[in-house]
């Protein structure tokens, strides 16, 4: 099973990531053994979408990079606050 992931810190910014392991890699982010997220604080997880397979999961991370997955992301923002 793996995970794709969207992360948010203290400032609303956003980190998008893949694992097989939720768990374990949102403590590595939080430990700052991941060099992009360092520098964030207070991470907290704004969204998970799980896939059988990494080809799967794969595409829909490189979604969440792209320009309509940034308009995806900011809709679903949105329906959190509102």
């Amino acid at each position: 099973m793996y995970s794709v992931y969207i992360l948010k810190d203290e400032n609303n910014k956003l980190y998008k990531g893949l694992t097989n392991n939720l768990e374990r890699r949102l403590r590595e982010h939080k430990s700052g053994k991941t060099i992009t997220t360092s520098r964030m604080k207070n991470l907290e997880v704004f969204y998970v979408e799980k896939f059988d397979n990494f080809e799967e999961a794969r595409k829909r991370e490189l979604y969440f990079k792209n320009a309509a997955g940034r308009r995806f992301i900011k809709k679903l923002g949105q329906k959190v606050r509102g």
